[in-house]
């Protein structure tokens, strides 16, 4: 009797997902000063895109018109993700900016969801982020808030269409094929940058370090996660991001942030696990 292979468990896939990407998040931070936050997002994707072809070794010949689609789809999101959410912590600390992306999927749920305590879950969410805006807190700079703000909408759709890639083609094609697509798009914002005409051994040695734990390892475990796992629990897990983005930032890079930033990052949280929830008690009930 033959036995059943075993998979990665969906929830622990979610939640090493979260600890990889923000430890990442934290060194990347650490090579904006030699190559910029353009060079290394590009660094990143584009270096987990060659680690993801020679491990995956996706039949890219196989594929149907529909999956390239997707695919193209996925990796714009991620490429674009990426770009502004470096972009943003540039400027604001990593737990604010993994706070103010954040309120992309936030926005995703409340769409999904359409009861009366969705106003009480968005007004929730819009308090936290006044409590961090610029005329409340010194040295925060709005266009970091901004950047932050883009790479929550490009979060919201990477969430969307890495639900559906990965019900049409396998996990690790999905990830590799958009990988690539984000790579050719933002590769023109790291040369015009100019940030990685600074490169040397060591540098480069770190961004592979960042490309590991910020995009192969956790885009990865995140199609695993979105492919056995409902909506509802997934954007529960995911709502612990800027938990994990602040205490990454305090340990690694010593961003100690103000109490009003630690209330912000609070009640976003809260007011995305209480969207999440609303919307699956009205699907339930509908």
């Amino acid at each position: 009797m033959s036995k059943k292979k075993r998979s990665f468990p969906a929830i622990p896939a979610a939640l090493f997902s979260m600890m990889s990407v923000q430890g990442g998040g934290a060194i990347a931070k650490s090579l904006f000063p030699h190559i910029g936050a353009s060079g290394t997002a590009t660094l990143r994707i584009g270096i987990s895109s060659i680690i993801l072809f020679l491990i995956n070794r996706p039949k890219i010949s196989s594929l149907t018109s529909k999956q390239w689609a997707y695919s193209f789809g996925y990796g714009a999101c991620l490429g674009l993700m990426n770009l502004s959410f470096y972009l943003a912590i540039e400027r604001i600390p990593l737990g604010l900016g993994v706070t103010i992306e954040f309120l992309g999927p936030l926005a995703l749920a409340l769409i999904l969801s359409r009861r009366f305590l969705d106003v009480v879950w968005a007004l929730l969410a819009c308090g936290g982020i006044l409590l961090i805006a610029p005329w409340q807190s010194d040295g925060i700079d709005i266009i970091g808030i901004v950047f932050g703000l883009g790479a929550g909408l490009f979060w919201a759709f990477y969430i969307i269409l890495g639900g559906k890639i990965s019900k049409i083609m396998k996990t690790g094609d999905g990830v590799t094929i958009g990988m690539a697509f984000a790579t050719l798009l933002i590769l023109p914002f790291g040369i015009i940058g100019g940030g990685l005409a600074a490169l040397n051994w060591k540098l480069l040695a770190t961004g592979t370090g960042v490309a590991l734990f910020s995009s192969a390892i956790p885009y990865s475990l995140d199609l695993v996660a979105l492919n056995k796992l409902p909506a509802k629990t997934f954007s529960i897990l995911m709502s612990l991001q800027p938990a994990f983005a602040a205490l990454s930032g305090l340990i690694f890079l010593s961003e100690m942030l103000e109490l009003n930033q630690w209330l912000s990052i609070v009640c976003v949280i809260t007011a995305s696990i209480g969207a999440t929830l609303t919307a699956y008690v009205n699907k339930k009930t509908m």
